[in-house]
């Protein structure tokens, strides 16, 4: 048995908008139905700062549909949309607005971005175990995913919970391991890829960061994808970041693109707290053997050359891996090990830098 076209918008009429209080066939956002056999496709197409919010509604969609007879597989991308305004060009008579510069956000002290040159070298495991750490010093802190594409906090600290709506659009942070975190993991499918452009993804950093009731936090701690990219670069030029941390193993090809993260850094005015060398060293759990497998004191080196902060090493561990692959980072897990200690004494060193001292 076939399905129709009727009979999939139908079934997208029953799931509502909540910021129009329309379902999304009226309201003009369920797009572009197409059927191919069993397969049946649609887009949702909203504003760009919508996107994060609109997940939870895209996967009713989706359950909606899946429900029909005949149908095997749905497929539901959201696009981006924006109306673009008039620039001012200062013709009025009085003086152009000037543009605006980062901005603070509300009741957050502190916004700590942890960055990488290159995927691979262990950057959220590192960001889920300073956030933890930080919160054992009696901190409040939160931890944003912002690797939409690659969202991995959700498995590392153990939820799978949906952030619950707080007022019209905005979104309360799931709370685990004594930090408040916010992910698109924590909206899709574990399995389920992004396909967005950039303006959703640029939407949906400003949506995490402005929509969501972070509270009264002493650090938000921001775990950036890899790279240089769009997500960098709109964090810097719309948020005040008081300073980011870039994480590298010794290995020369690592440091190779930790220079170019240092590099976009200070070229967005971020200020860069210190160099954290990840995977520094192995210790053979059966024989006490040490082996430099990425190299050896690589980092270290750089920050001297560039007269930054070494904020600390963390060594390669069966432990530190299965921790986070078992959803509690090693600081939460085992936080008298001499892999937490490691974690804890970057915290500390970090939280001592002059520029977190107001």
């Amino acid at each position: 048995m076939s399905v129709s076209k009727e009979q999939v918008l139908a079934e997208l009429a029953k799931v509502i908008d909540p910021a129009s209080g329309k379902d999304i066939v009226s309201a003009d956002i369920a797009r572009a139905v197409t059927i191919e056999g069993d397969t049946v496709r649609f887009v949702l197409e909203v504003d760009a700062a919508r996107g994060v919010a609109m997940e939870p509604v895209r996967l009713d969609a989706i359950k909606a549909v899946e429900a029909l007879e005949g149908v095997a597989k749905v497929s539901a991308l959201i696009t981006a949309h924006s109306d673009k305004k008039v620039p001012d060009l200062g013709t009025g008579g009085g003086k152009p607005a000037a543009p605006e510069g980062p901005q603070r956000l509300p009741g957050v002290r502190h916004i700590i971005a942890v960055a990488s040159g290159k995927g691979g070298v262990g950057k959220s495991t590192v960001s889920a175990n300073l956030a933890v750490a930080m919160a054992q010093m009696g901190l409040k802190v939160g931890l944003l995913d912002a690797d939409i594409y690659g969202p991995s906090q959700p498995r590392m600290m153990g939820t799978n919970a949906r952030p619950k709506a707080v007022g019209e659009r905005g979104m309360a942070p799931v709370e685990k391991h004594g930090v408040k975190l916010m992910s698109m993991g924590l909206m899709m499918r574990e399995d389920e890829a992004v396909v967005w452009r950039g303006p959703m993804l640029m939407g949906a950093l400003q949506q995490m960061l402005n929509q969501v009731a972070w509270g009264a936090l002493d650090v938000l701690v921001i775990d950036l994808p890899p790279g240089t990219g769009d997500v960098q670069l709109t964090l810097s030029q719309k948020t005040a970041v008081s300073g980011a941390v870039v994480v590298s193993t010794p290995q020369d090809i690592a440091l190779l693109d930790a220079r170019k993260a240092l590099d976009m850094f200070r070229k967005t005015s971020v200020p860069v707290l210190g160099i954290i060398e990840n995977m520094s060293t192995h210790i053979c759990s059966e024989c006490g053997h040490e082996e430099h497998i990425f190299g050896h004191g690589g980092a270290m080196a750089e920050a001297e050359k560039l007269n930054l902060p070494m904020l600390g090493a963390v060594p390669l561990d069966i432990k530190i891996r299965l921790a986070g692959d078992g959803g509690a980072p090693v600081v939460a897990a085992d936080p008298d090990s001499p892999q937490a200690l490691a974690f804890k004494e970057i915290a500390k060193n970090l939280m001592a830098h002059k520029a977190l001292q107001a």
